[in-house]
């Protein structure tokens, strides 16, 4: 089964982009925070990172540069798979 790169791609883009407008929603309504805190201290880390503000451009620049990555990796992705299932 050959495996379509651009379909891939997309599916990556939107799914870890889609990760990110959660993030970002949990910055903007202020639970960011401790989100971040239980996270780092349920991998015995004592959290390090105090988190900004929310900014909308910021927001939207975090998300297309993560989709455009994650779109890559996934075109990546699936041009591997199609070399090893022929």
């Amino acid at each position: 089964m050959r495996a379509n790169k651009y379909l891939v791609g997309l599916v990556f883009g939107v799914v870890v982009g889609l990760w990110h407008v959660f993030w970002s929603f949990l910055v903007w309504i202020g639970w960011a925070q401790p989100f971040i805190d239980l996270i780092f201290r349920l991998h015995f880390i004592r959290p390090p990172y105090t988190i900004r503000p929310f900014e909308f451009g910021t927001a939207a620049m975090l998300v297309g540069v993560v989709f455009v990555i994650w779109y890559m990796f996934g075109v990546i992705a699936a041009l591997v798979w199609n070399l090893f299932h022929k």
